[in-house]
């Protein structure tokens, strides 16, 4: 009953984390109408920044401003200065510059910081709760991390639904032409919303670094395990992304515990498959998928 009891609450925390990169994605999907393969390098360099601070002996939570501010940054500049120039193109145009982007930024950071393993702090405890006898797989920090998935969640609901500013980032996502003559400036829409998914995207890297460590590749797995959860939940909803990433926590947790760890990643395969055979817009999609 205790296995069960903490492979479950392994798999909630797991998930959010899941969720917070996959927010991120859906924030960006939402505003642009592309999927940024470089989300996890962008928030791996934002984490460096926070952990830079720190290191400085500056308090965890200046690092943490530090990381979602300079995530914000990094985003606006990354859509001026790389994305802006094939804008009105095919969306692959885009896709493949973020993939390049993830390279450099990649070789940029090893360049900047080095390539060693890095210990990275939690403002809470990252260990267990004890009840009586029964030692709790729920830590501090992970009752943060929890908190600080769903405040997202319920930011990102009330901006594309109750705000003018969410429709029209909406607006300038779907049709650029219509949304010029309705009077929104599209560009600002679009550096706003890369602004705001590298934010988001800043937060998930702090989550996953915290308590644990840190190289230029520790956010290399969120692609995936965040992508499948943004896929499983549907791109355009953050409520979705959220479910998604609980319901691929859970499963992998148990997955890992019960069956063996290296199946992990054939067993997030085969959900993304499932998903995509039966409902392929995501477990909360409104659009019918056109058949031909």
């Amino acid at each position: 009953m205790q296995q069960l009891l903490n492979t479950l609450l392994t798999g909630l925390t797991l998930g959010m984390v899941y969720a917070a990169f996959a927010l991120a994605l859906v924030l960006i999907w939402r505003s642009t109408r592309i999927i940024n393969f470089a989300q996890a390098p962008m928030a791996m360099i934002t984490t460096y920044v926070a952990l830079t601070v720190i290191d400085a002996d500056y308090s965890y939570w200046v690092g943490f401003t530090a990381a979602l501010l300079s995530g914000l940054v990094l985003g606006a500049a990354i859509e001026r200065l790389v994305i802006r120039p094939v804008e009105g193109k095919p969306h692959i145009n885009a896709v493949i510059l973020t993939l390049g982007l993830f390279i450099v930024i990649h070789a940029v950071a090893a360049l900047l910081f080095g390539s060693r393993y890095r210990s990275f702090p939690a403002p809470f405890g990252v260990r267990g709760f004890q009840v009586g006898e029964v030692n709790v797989a729920l830590t501090g920090f992970g009752i943060f991390t929890i908190g600080s998935v769903v405040v997202v969640m319920l930011l990102l609901v009330a901006l594309f639904r109750g705000t003018d500013l969410g429709l029209m980032m909406r607006a300038a996502a779907f049709n650029q032409e219509v949304a010029r003559l309705l009077g929104v400036r599209v560009g600002r829409m679009f550096t706003l919303g890369w602004a705001l998914a590298a934010l988001v995207g800043s937060l998930s890297g702090l989550l996953i670094a915290g308590g644990s460590l840190v190289h230029p590749s520790y956010m290399d797995s969120a692609v995936v395990f965040g992508f499948v959860a943004a896929v499983l939940g549907g791109l355009d909803s953050p409520v979705g992304a959220v479910v998604g990433g609980l319901v691929l926590g859970v499963s992998l947790s148990f997955v890992s515990g019960y069956v063996g760890s290296e199946l992990v990643a054939l067993a997030a395969l085969g959900i993304l498959m499932v998903v995509l055979l039966l409902r392929p817009g995501g477990l909360f999609s409104h659009a019918t998928p056109r058949r031909v």
